[in-house]
């Protein structure tokens, strides 16, 4: 609210000063242009008392007020292209502190974000230690409860390597390994072990097409297939049904991230891929996450020289559709 109210100010004194310095520009072309017909009136004025042949004194008149329409043209001229400066500075300007401002909300909205999203797990995992240091366990039991806590702390790992990678694929001097492996297999092994840490009963559906090779940084398609599966997984309804489909298209490989959730509006398609860019306020939004998710998986994309393109599916949900070179 007292960043809002700040904000409010801010606009108020910027556009309160667009005003002034539009007034006092508009202020002084009137002076200037009234000051050029006065010395020009007193030009011919002179004129008419010194020289007494009418048809003189009619071509000195007409000499006079062409050099005046030429310095109304240039004082016209002059003021245009201030005013058209001063008005594209002040949409520079404008444009400069929107881009300030919603950065600054992007980054309030992330610190809200991830102290929300450790501070969950890590209460989970000393709840999980407590109830294990005071409470006399079967076996069964404590097996269930330790997992739950490697499972909590996997995802407090995920949010760092989200984050660090994040960082990484933002540095100029980031070095990429590149491999040549099998693309289906590696898929196959990554849902299974993404399988593991989930808690929920989320079904994941696999379509793979055997023997697909392909070079690329293992560790990026690594991020970009947890990122994708934690995405569909956290917007739909319990329990998720997923399918990952991997298949050959001409040149390229062709990998699909169905889900049956609550789909994403059109309008909102382009700037999901936005770093920190999360639907709704971080105060009120129902889902966990940092908004740096599809923000890696497009920068993985781009890294591997592939799209990406985001589709409704039927009845409801989305599919991530993702076509990179061989």
């Amino acid at each position: 609210m007292k960043g809002q109210i700040k904000t409010s100010r801010t606009l108020l004194i910027f556009y309160s000063l667009v005003f002034y310095i539009l007034l006092q520009f508009s202020w002084w072309s009137y002076l200037l242009i009234n000051l050029n017909k006065e010395i020009y009136q007193q030009r011919i004025e002179f004129a008419k008392s010194t020289i007494s042949d009418t048809n003189i004194l009619a071509q000195k008149q007409a000499e006079y007020n062409s050099l005046l329409k030429k310095r109304w043209a240039m004082v016209a001229g002059e003021g245009a292209v201030f005013l058209s400066l001063l008005i594209f500075g002040i949409y520079r300007t404008k444009r400069a502190f929107n881009q300030e401002f919603e950065l600054a909300q992007q980054q309030k909205n992330f610190l809200l974000s991830i102290t929300h999203e450790f501070k969950s797990p890590l209460a989970a995992i000393k709840l999980s230690l407590q109830t294990i240091e005071r409470r006399t366990l079967d076996e069964n039991q404590k097996k269930e409860i330790i997992t739950r806590a490697l499972n909590e702390t996997d995802r407090i790992n995920l949010l760092i390597e989200n984050a660090l990678f994040a960082s990484r694929l933002e540095s100029q001097n980031s070095d990429y390994h590149f491999e040549e492996f099998n693309m289906s297999s590696f898929l196959a092994e990554l849902v299974e072990n993404y399988r593991t840490r989930i808690i929920n009963d989320s079904n994941i559906e696999l379509l793979i097409e055997n023997n697909i090779d392909f070079k690329g940084d293992k560790l990026a398609i690594t991020s970009l297939v947890y990122n994708l599966l934690e995405n569909a997984e956290k917007y739909s309804t319990n329990p998720a049904q997923i399918v990952v489909e991997l298949k050959r298209v001409s040149n390229n490989i062709e990998l699909n991230f169905s889900d049956y959730g609550f789909g994403i509006e059109t309008s909102e398609r382009n700037k999901v891929f936005e770093k920190f860019y999360r639907v709704g306020n971080e105060e009120t939004r129902r889902t966990k996450g940092t908004g740096l998710g599809l923000y890696i998986v497009k920068k993985v994309v781009n890294m591997h020289r592939g799209t990406i393109d985001i589709k409704s599916n039927n009845p409801t949900g989305t599919i991530f559709s993702i076509k990179l070179p061989i």
